[in-house]
């Protein structure tokens, strides 16, 4: 099995760290290793980002519950801080100004009834969380009509609630300045007192009572894992009956002290490694993905399975990383295929709007309030929905071991041991190809095509792959 080997890692991202080497690698573990209270996410997960709550629900409805999705992630639902001379850039949303529910894609009731909406579909529903800071403005009005300066906010003593370091983060070797310190101007809070602490489960705890299941901690690593979980151990269940859902945002590089192990106790973390190592053989020789998901017992290992949300890119990295994104077209949606195909981690199935620059903020009217979604090429792009089928094939193979795996530069294939079979065509030409499917003898047809294979008693089977597209077979 082909193995990679990273250099210093750091993903690129101007909200979220100061870092921007490239990762040059693969690696991971495909065993599930599942945190002792069960909080880690399963499933597909779609983030449906910064869609207005009525078409989260509509969506909800129509497509991801009916496909099998597990749940949808959606972006922060507390005030936010509004930029109008700025034109309402997407970033402003990470940005609170207090614990309202009031954003630009809803107020409370229309979250209230989004989630409801998506319960009765089947989804649940898990809320980007910013819990590390305020905003970097020195003085503004938030989306529900609340005034602030730079460390004034509503419930906050401007003195003592926050730390007062006296510069941005630049040192990203140093714990204390990077837990500490301002991210990127960002008015960090102190989430070491017990004050601060209280207010911020009582947001969490908020969410809960009108039906959330969890939560995304964004920029987790500028947080103490012990404030997290203190925080966290504030809250009560959902109103399922359940534990809350968490998944951290843990950008790390080699040589930082701080690792994504600490937060493991608390629950899942986000694995910011797999979208550009994916990309990368994806644009490469698909003979490179060999071996993704297994571990090598050395450092370079991606974090256990059970406890990794993956992604191919996220609002984040497809602004300023390098994996692939809704414009690289075709090659984008292979590389999502083969994550919901491939067992490891929990996969995030990004949800775009087109834009044309780095702060470009999502379809608005001119108050900066969302549209209502419409997919098309300049407005909400909607590439979720062109992998939805897979959803079925994820859930079918489950646990199913990799085997029969076969690859050359533009087509891969394998089994999912007794449960499916996925194949992927990257050339501009369809491909055949006789396969060993590790499927009992039978005729299935491709769920993403519709088009019948037969499967011989040795479980042999001629497919054919269409021009950059997929096929997948499942038992039953």
């Amino acid at each position: 099995m082909r193995r990679w080997r990273r250099g210093a890692f750091c993903a690129l991202l101007l909200v979220l760290t100061g870092c921007s080497a490239e990762p040059l690698a693969v690696p991971a573990a495909t065993k599930s290793a599942v945190p002792a209270d069960g909080n880690a996410p399963t499933g597909v997960v779609v983030h449906l980002f910064e869609w207005p709550w009525a078409s989260v629900a509509k969506e909800c409805t129509d497509r991801l519950g009916p496909a099998g999705v597990a749940a949808v992630q959606i972006s922060p639902p507390q005030e936010h801080v509004e930029l109008p001379d700025q034109h309402f850039p997407w970033w402003q949303d990470y940005q609170p100004v207090s614990y309202a529910l009031t954003s630009r894609r809803g107020d409370r009731a229309a979250l209230a009834d989004m989630v409801a909406t998506c319960h009765k579909a089947g989804v649940r529903v898990y809320a980007d969380a910013v819990l590390n800071h305020m905003t970097a403005q020195l003085f503004g009005v938030g989306s529900a009509g609340t005034k602030f300066t730079k460390t004034g906010y509503p419930g906050y003593d401007g003195s003592a609630d926050f730390h007062h370091c006296g510069h941005d983060i630049a040192d990203y070797t140093d714990r204390d300045e990077v837990q500490n310190c301002d991210l990127v101007g960002l008015a960090d809070l102190a989430t070491e007192r017990a004050d601060v602490r209280a207010k911020l489960a009582a947001y969490l705890g908020d969410l809960l009572s009108l039906g959330v299941d969890g939560f995304r901690i964004d920029a987790a690593k500028h947080m103490p894992a012990a404030d997290i979980a203190a925080i966290l151990g504030k809250l009560g269940k959902t109103s399922a009956g359940r534990v809350p859902v968490i998944y951290q945002e843990v950008l790390f590089a080699a040589g930082e002290p701080i690792q994504p192990a600490e937060y493991l106790p608390d629950g899942a973390v986000l694995e910011p490694r797999y979208g550009p190592d994916l990309s990368r053989a994806m644009r490469g020789s698909l003979v490179n993905l060999e071996g993704l998901g297994e571990p090598t017992g050395d450092a370079l290992d991606y974090e256990p399975s059970g406890q990794s949300v993956v992604y191919v890119d996220s609002h984040d990295t497809q602004r300023g990383g390098t994996p692939l994104t809704y414009k690289d077209g075709a090659l984008h949606t292979l590389a999502t295929a083969f994550m919901l195909a491939y067992p490891y981690g929990t996969p995030l199935v990004m949800s775009s709007f087109a834009f044309d620059d780095y702060d470009q903020g999502p379809p608005a009217a001119k108050d900066g309030t969302t549209l209502p979604v419409v997919c098309a090429p300049q407005a909400f792009v909607c590439e979720h929905r062109t992998v939805l089928p897979l959803v079925r094939f994820r859930a079918v193979t489950g646990d199913a071991p990799v085997t029969h795996w076969w690859a050359a530069d533009d087509q891969l294939g394998f089994a999912r041991e007794g449960k499916g079979y996925f194949a992927l065509n990257r050339a501009a030409q369809a491909a055949t190809r006789s396969v060993a499917t590790g499927l009992p003898a039978g005729t299935y047809h491709d769920i993403t095509t519709g088009s019948a294979v037969t499967v011989d008693g040795s479980g042999q089977a001629t497919i054919t792959v269409p021009a950059q597209g997929t096929l997948a077979l499942v038992a039953g």
